[in-house]
Order: C-alpha cells, then sequence, then structure tokens
C-alpha cells in the first residue's frame, strides 16, 4: 500500500492517462523531457517506439525501465490491431518517436487513426518538435507556415515536387515553408529550391537544434546553396524558406484565375475572390469578368 492507501499500481497510473499517450522526447539536449512525459512512459504498462535501443538509453538515464515494443514503419500495419486489443483490455500505453514530437515525420500516424476510429482514448504530452524550432529561429514570418517534412530524395521527382509547390504559391498560397533534409543531400536540395523558387528567397538552414553545436545560417536560398555546397553539414537538419513575394498578376495570369473562379461561381462572387486572392481593385477585376463573360468565357 502507498501513502495514499492506493494498491502500488493503481498509483502508478495515475501518472498514465487511459489509453494512448503520445510523448514528445528531447530532439537533442536531454534536458528537454519534460516531468509528466517521464511519469507516463514511467508509468505506461508498454511504451511503443521507433527504436527500442534509443528509447531503452533514455529511460535508463532517468532510472526508469518499462515494457518496450518496436512501432515502426515496416510493422505498423500488423501491430495495429494488437495495440487495439491491449487498449480494450485497459492498458495503458505511450508512443514516443526516437526524438521530437510522434507522428510529424515519424511513425504513429495509422494507429492515431485506428485508435480514434475504435473510439479509444488518446492524449498528448506535448514538448520538442525541430519543425517548430527551426521556425521560430529562422528570422522568418511564423505563420502561416506549412511543414512538408523530406522532399523526394531523387532530383526528378524533388524538381516535380518544388514545381507543385511554386504553382501552389501562383494560386495564392504565402506561407512559410518548413522542411527536413539529410546531410548529405542539403546543397542539392537547397539548389533546387533556389532554381525552382528564386534563388533570391530568403532561407535559413537549422540544425543540431538544442546541442552543443547548434547553428542556424540564414540568407538567401542561393547563399546558402553556394555554402553548403563547400561546407560539409552533419546532424539533423530542417530547412526553412520565406513566403513567396507578393506578384502583381499579369492580364492572362488575371484571365486564369477568373476562368476558373466562374467555372465554380457566379460572375459577381468570382470577381470578388480573384480580386481579393490578387489585391486589384474590385471594380476593376468585376469589369474584366463581364469581358470574359462576353467572349464566352
Amino acid at each position: 500500500m502507498t501513502a495514499s492507501g492506493d494498491p502500488p499500481e493503481q498509483a502508478s497510473h495515475r501518472e498514465a492517462p487511459a489509453g494512448l499517450s503520445l510523448v514528445a522526447t528531447p530532439i537533442g539536449n536531454l534536458g528537454d523531457l519534460s516531468p509528466r512525459a517521464l511519469q507516463v512512459l514511467g508509468a505506461a504498462d508498454a511504451v511503443l517506439c521507433e527504436d527500442t535501443r534509443v528509447t531503452g538509453q533514455l529511460l535508463a538515464r532517468h532510472g526508469m525501465s518499462a515494457p518496450l515494443l518496436p512501432l515502426h514503419d515496416h510493422n505498423e500495419s500488423e501491430m495495429v490491431p494488437r495495440i487495439l486489443e491491449r487498449l480494450r483490455q485497459g492498458q495503458r500505453l505511450a508512443l514516443a518517436s526516437d526524438a521530437g514530437t510522434p507522428l510529424v515525420s515519424d511513425p504513429g500516424y495509422r494507429l492515431v487513426r485506428a485508435v480514434i476510429e475504435a473510439g479509444l482514448p488518446v492524449t498528448a504530452v506535448p514538448g520538442p518538435n525541430a519543425a517548430v524550432v527551426a521556425l521560430t529561429l529562422s528570422g522568418l514570418p511564423p505563420h502561416p507556415f506549412l511543414f512538408l517534412g523530406f522532399l523526394p530524395p531523387r532530383a526528378g521527382p524533388r524538381a516535380a515536387a518544388i514545381g507543385t509547390l511554386r504553382a501552389a504559391e501562383r494560386a495564392g498560397l504565402a506561407a512559410t515553408i518548413v522542411l527536413h533534409e539529410a546531410p548529405h543531400r542539403l546543397a542539392e536540395t537547397l539548389a533546387a529550391l533556389a532554381e525552382g523558387l528564386g534563388a533570391d528567397r530568403p532561407g535559413a538552414v537549422a540544425r543540431e537544434l538544442t546541442k552543443r553545436f547548434e547553428e542556424v545560417r540564414r540568407g538567401s536560398l542561393a547563399e546558402l546553396a553556394t555554402h553548403y555546397a563547400a561546407a560539409e553539414a552533419r546532424g539533423e537538419i530542417c530547412i526553412v524558406v520565406g513566403p513567396a513575394p507578393e506578384e502583381a498578376p499579369g492580364a492572362e495570369d488575371l484571365d486564369t484565375r477568373l476562368r476558373a473562379a466562374m467555372r465554380e461561381a457566379s460572375l459577381r462572387d468570382a470577381a470578388a475572390m480573384v480580386a481579393a486572392a490578387t489585391g486589384l481593385p474590385r471594380k476593376q477585376v468585376y469589369a474584366r469578368a463581364l469581358e470574359l463573360a462576353k467572349e464566352g468565357g
């Protein structure tokens, strides 16, 4: 019995919420593991993790141990039914990534969807996230922002993905972009971003965040690409790209936007939407919409 009169197991479970808990872990500095994260990890019936060695070492550093179950991209589908059964039996499980917040470029999405669809409880212990830390240190507009994870590793698909992003920007997307990248691909990815989004676009490269050799380098995409073509980059890396500059649409671009909008809305509403998106005077856009309607679109 404990001092409160509860059996030890019940007292332990007070620190682990019912169901599945998503627990953020340090991205470098071990001091960033929160007291509540420690409580939940230590009191869980089992901890799901990418690499049992990494999570086991983390727990051991804090004098704790817990049953560890591997959950990664290669076994998540087959593990989901087993985990759901354990949750239905009333077990309290925690999910931890090797570093950072679960599901954000890490395994766990399929599991969380299954837990929600099964009507079982899921909660989170917030904490470190490399993308958000990089965003706040970049000196670029913090919101809105778009997190894209990793771009395709091969040159062709990567250029296509950047082209799709640029098309979205031309259609009105204005957001700071946050990416992950591997050290050996950093220079070529920066060069591809400079070519596809504009050499003068402001950006930042953040690496080894929260660690001893933390570095945040800021400059244009072209400047960053040139620097990392000559300087070796190590550690975990985030790339942050500033939002696209506002562009005054040309006549052809305005017509394209109006035609697309007029297919989905009335002439008046289409003109209002395009005027809002482009910043052009509403009367000017409405007049052009009338002309296009008379021409047959």
